[in-house]
């Protein structure tokens, strides 16, 4: 697994390496360039000389695992929406799943690795992403931030050897935005020392083939409570998967459906109650998503880029024309700021400085400006940028999902606004 000694996969040498993808050519450039002063484009701000030794030998294997093993998949999970349950047993192979819990059989690693390993993954796609994603920063956070000790350790080796898959489930049909008015109802039965859940959960990563269901539930005193269900002893659970999706495809998605589940009291997450239970949750998954977004928004510049090199026009590349450049100057603009932000949001996380406003306003901003380039790199494709083989268009689709969830981006508007002027928005 990633540690400060050790890596369960392989390091690869940190200089320039090359993938093919659909004819393209993406380069990824490392720290071999850190100390010289010649402008590269690939790493415009040079933020290869603000990471650790340990952060970029990580990333490097990573990367090299998402090309050579999640790359050759995606085309066709994508078309036949299928996601591939060993995935998982591979993150957790590599130590990525709640790589930075201490303990339990994790990693331990810093905020700014979790956050290069979600921008390797989306590079590939966003479905991957948020499987990493609310296995770590939802699932296995929610029991290592809430939970007993006994709860940890019944449980987080297993999720982080991918053996068990979680899911999260606080949104519901009549609730996204607005998960205080939770209609999921939780009643204790003294006699049978259980919690009865009832209620449901809609769009919910992973929930058709979880094995952990952290759920959140209004109690008979009106405060939100986690819950840890397992599915072998759920009777009265169902996760009906969402068919027909043109977003997230190579993710399962579906509803969690409670009627009259019984939960044993020991299942109670004890230590936290009301929203700031899957708030807290939220915000170590937007920050995920914040890299993750952009690494998505530099696959599309690269072939973009690629793209417009290799293709004539009138006599020479589309790239020789002014507009083409001034498009691929904003998106590494873009593309090159938020990963600042990113990376500096991190250190201070770290140090338990990171504020949810700030990870607000890196979601909001990340993801937003991911979509807009997506969306630019597809136009500068023209027709060919409608064809899944060049990946771009999926991308697109994905990201107007990671636009929407953990927040929308008005939702995170109206955080910043709150906390720019002090009046509250919403209630």
């Amino acid at each position: 697994m990633f540690s400060h000694v050790s890596l369960s996969y392989f390091r690869i040498s940190r200089f320039i390496s090359m993938h093919q993808i659909a004819g393209t050519t993406l380069k990824f450039f490392s720290s071999s360039h850190i100390s010289s002063n010649k402008f590269l484009w690939e790493d415009a701000l040079n933020l290869e000389s603000q990471f650790s030794e340990d952060e970029v030998i990580t990333r490097d294997s990573f990367r090299s695992f998402c090309q050579d093993k999640l790359m050759p998949r995606i085309l066709m999970a994508n078309r036949k929406e299928v996601f591939d349950r060993d995935i998982m047993k591979e993150f957790g192979a590599l130590g990525a799943l709640g790589c930075t819990i201490t303990g339990y059989g994790c990693a331990g690693v810093t905020s700014v690795t979790y956050g290069l390993l979600n921008r390797e993954v989306e590079r590939v796609d966003s479905a991957y992403r948020s499987a990493l994603s609310v296995q770590s920063s939802l699932v296995m956070h929610s029991i290592h931030a809430y939970g007993t000790e006994e709860q940890r350790e019944l449980y987080l080796p297993k999720l982080a050897r991918g053996d068990f898959i979680g899911c999260f489930g606080l949104t519901e049909p009549n609730h996204g935005s607005d998960p205080q008015g939770m209609e999921t109802c939780a009643k204790y039965s003294p006699s049978t020392k259980t919690y009865i859940l009832k209620g449901n959960k809609t769009w919910i990563t992973n929930a058709p083939i979880a094995d952990i269901l952290v759920i959140w539930a209004k109690c008979e005193d009106g405060k939100v409570r986690g819950f840890i269900i397992e599915r072998s002893n759920a009777q009265g659970l169902s996760t009906p998967r969402i068919e027909g999706k043109f977003s997230l495809r190579a993710s399962e998605t579906g509803m969690i459906l409670l009627d009259d589940v019984h939960v044993p009291e020991t299942n109670l997450l004890p230590n936290v109650e009301g929203l700031k239970g899957p708030f807290g949750c939220l915000n170590n998954a937007r920050y995920g998503i914040s890299w993750g977004a952009l690494g998505s928004a530099e696959f599309c510049l690269n072939t973009a880029r690629n793209y417009t090199l290799d293709r004539h026009q009138f006599g020479r590349p589309l790239a020789a024309n002014q507009l083409i450049q001034k498009k691929m100057a904003d998106m590494l603009t873009e593309i090159s700021l938020g990963l600042q932000g990113c990376l500096h949001v991190g250190r201070l996380k770290d140090k338990n400085m990171a504020t949810p406003e700030m990870i607000s306003l890196l979601k909001r901003n990340n993801a937003g400006k991911a979509l807009e380039i997506a969306r630019t790199a597809r136009d500068i494709l023209g027709g060919n940028g409608i064809s899944d083989e060049y990946h771009v268009i999926r991308h697109v689709m994905n990201l107007e999902s990671v636009n929407t969830y953990e927040g929308t981006h008005d939702i995170h508007a109206l955080i910043l606004g709150r906390a720019i002027t002090g009046i509250a928005a919403f209630n």
